[in-house]
């Protein structure tokens, strides 16, 4: 899951930065108005933690930029300013959510994984997909009931595919997703295919009925495996 802080005090946004990613998220963050708009037009997130008052423009003028791009961020509004119209207005605009500061930060992460799974899973706290059943919450994955012990990062792969069933995703964007908009700095994706090995032997090795599929110059796609169907029925 990644995250855009959008947060132009330095204190709160390195605090908030550190206990998010100490959850586990893949945190980034920008301090002005022109900082946050240039990252969300380039990248996307599964949540944006959006300030009111920024330097050189509005959050909420953010906001309306991004429902205007149609993208399907998770916005949490995060601001000091106690202000009803500003609230009605941001959850008018697509928000998802209103946190008021001071807060604990026990409260932001609960209302992130809330947001989140509004969003993402319909309120559900589990996704299944074949055999193979996630929880965002726990880091825990089954297959066919029985429990598959993965790495951080492969679990954030898998749960990236998890929830984009028979979606092609290419490689460039599987590695933003799960790696932070530095991963498009890189010479190559090694990281990526090491990663992406040793998940799809781990689910082989399961017996999972699902896989994640190279689609040669494209990319991944996470669909049924081949046989599954039939191997069952034998």
């Amino acid at each position: 899951m990644k995250l855009l802080i959008v947060e132009d005090d330095s204190s709160l946004r390195e605090l908030m930065q550190r206990a998010l990613t100490e959850e586990g998220y893949v945190v980034e963050t920008a301090s002005t108005f022109d900082e946050a708009d240039a990252k969300v037009s380039g990248y996307s997130y599964d949540c944006i933690l959006l300030d009111i008052m920024l330097p050189g423009g509005s959050g909420l003028q953010l906001l309306d930029h991004i429902k205007h791009m149609q993208k399907r961020e998770n916005v949490i509004i995060i601001s000091a300013k106690d202000s009803l119209d500003d609230k009605v207005y941001g959850l008018e605009h697509g928000a998802d959510d209103y946190l008021p500061k001071p807060f604990h930060m026990a409260e932001l992460k609960a209302r992130i994984r809330s947001v989140l799974r509004r969003g993402r899973t319909g309120g559900n706290l589990t996704i299944e997909y074949g055999n193979v059943t996630i929880q965002p919450e726990n880091g825990y994955v089954e297959v066919a009931g029985a429990q598959v012990e993965l790495l951080k990062k492969e679990f954030d792969i898998l749960l990236y595919f998890m929830q984009r069933p028979n979606h092609l995703v290419d490689k460039s964007v599987l590695a933003e997703a799960v790696w932070g908009d530095h991963a498009d700095q890189a010479d190559d994706y090694h990281f990526v295919y090491a990663q992406m090995k040793n998940l799809r032997r781990k689910l082989q090795a399961a017996g999972a009925d699902i896989e994640i599929k190279a689609v040669y110059g494209f990319g991944y796609k996470l669909v049924p495996r081949s046989g599954a169907q039939q191997q069952h029925e034998s």
